[in-house]
């Protein structure tokens, strides 16, 4: 495992420096709900705007309506849209991972019937992985897809289904047959398929992102497979290395870190100006980390063993700083504040120990980078 350093270069710099004006004009202060990172709100109408700029699907084919452009260039929107905690949740998993993975593996039809609307900010997508009794070990997925005349009948349950509710889609990884690793296969599923039930489940913040999805006797035709039967596992887990290793992983708290930096609950004493200055030089050394992950997959490899650890660290900085924030602060922070910072800071509280499990528990994610080293 290696990681180089690197940095932007001037286009890349440009393009920085036109997203943040953007957003300056597009989302001026208290015109928006603010997000922690990835979880910001959903705004169909942001999305649109965004994708009408070409600042969705960037790494798509332009010939499917992308961008034909790089993850670094991707890498610098995200990083500004995360910053100031724009409303990003209608098109997140799509333009993240889901774009990415239809256009690696997808037949000509699903390229030409879904990247366009990706790009655009029409459809939104969702990923259904995790069920009841799995945890992060996606090898001992039961949801069964078994064949039919025609396609495939699906039964069986996945929850924490992120967006589940409102997605246009859904990339579901199912089984397919009994081998553990070679028996599961990606479908792309339409949310309102006759049988598929999404129920919303209430978080302890009061969202409702997560949900439970039922299959019941739901029919999925041969040609919303994606990629060959029995290739999930290792679609799943190329996809996952665009789900780890990006600044989405270290940038939660970044709108509430730089409001309190700046001095908006008060100036900072010695020991908060002290702690301010550690998480700084953290976020630039994980900056670092996804800089060059990004230059991995632009140079075609795979770094899901690099992603594993970036993800693992980072989310155990992301937690750092709920506590650190917070205890400058001051006292508790509250949920229903006016004072959209207070608020946010609140929700993390809440929120931040499930940090762990999106995106695969610190356990496993050692695990994988534990046996990457090894076989390195």
């Amino acid at each position: 495992m290696h990681l180089d350093a690197t940095d932007l270069s001037e286009s890349e710099l440009r393009l920085q420096q036109e997203v943040r004006e953007f957003l300056a004009e597009r989302l001026p202060p208290g015109s928006y709900d603010v997000g922690l990172g990835m979880t910001g709100a959903s705004d169909p109408e942001f999305s649109r705007d965004l994708g009408a700029r070409g600042w969705l699907g960037m790494s798509l084919p332009p010939e499917y309506g992308g961008g034909g452009r790089s993850a670094v260039e991707r890498l610098v929107v995200v990083e500004e849209l995360l910053a100031v905690g724009a409303p990003v949740a209608y098109h997140w998993i799509g333009d993240r991972q889901s774009g990415p993975n239809i256009a690696a593996n997808g037949t000509e039809e699903q390229k030409r019937a879904l990247l366009p609307g990706i790009a655009s900010g029409e459809l939104s997508f969702s990923i259904g992985m995790s069920e009841p009794d799995s945890g992060s070990d996606l090898a001992s997925l039961r949801t069964r897809a078994e064949r039919v005349p025609g396609g495939w009948r699906v039964n069986g349950t996945k929850i924490w289904t992120t967006g589940a509710a409102q997605a246009t889609h859904i990339l579901a990884l199912f089984r397919t047959s009994d081998d553990r690793h070679h028996g599961l296969t990606q479908f792309i599923v339409e949310r309102d398929l006759e049988g598929l039930t999404v129920s919303p489940i209430p978080f302890i913040d009061g969202t409702r992102e997560f949900c439970e999805l039922a299959f019941e006797d739901v029919f999925i035709p041969d040609e919303m497979v994606l990629g060959e039967v029995g290739a999930g596992w290792g679609q799943n887990t190329a996809e996952l290395a665009l789900e780890r290793g990006g600044v989405d992983r270290w940038m939660s708290m970044m709108p509430v870190l730089d409001h309190w930096a700046r001095g908006g609950w008060g100036q900072l004493g010695a020991a908060a100006t002290a702690d301010a200055g550690e998480i700084a030089a953290r976020c630039w050394a994980f900056r670092g980390v996804s800089l060059a992950i990004a230059r991995m997959v632009d140079a075609g490899k795979s770094p899901s063993i690099e992603a594993a650890l970036a993800k693992e660290m980072a989310t155990r900085f992301e937690q750092d700083c709920v506590e650190i924030v917070t205890r400058h602060y001051g006292r508790t922070p509250d949920l229903t504040s006016d004072d959209p910072y207070e608020s946010v800071l609140a929700r993390a509280i809440l929120v931040s120990p499930s940090w762990s499990i999106r995106g695969g528990t610190v356990e496993i994610l050692r695990n994988i980078v534990s046996k990457g080293l090894a076989r390195a």
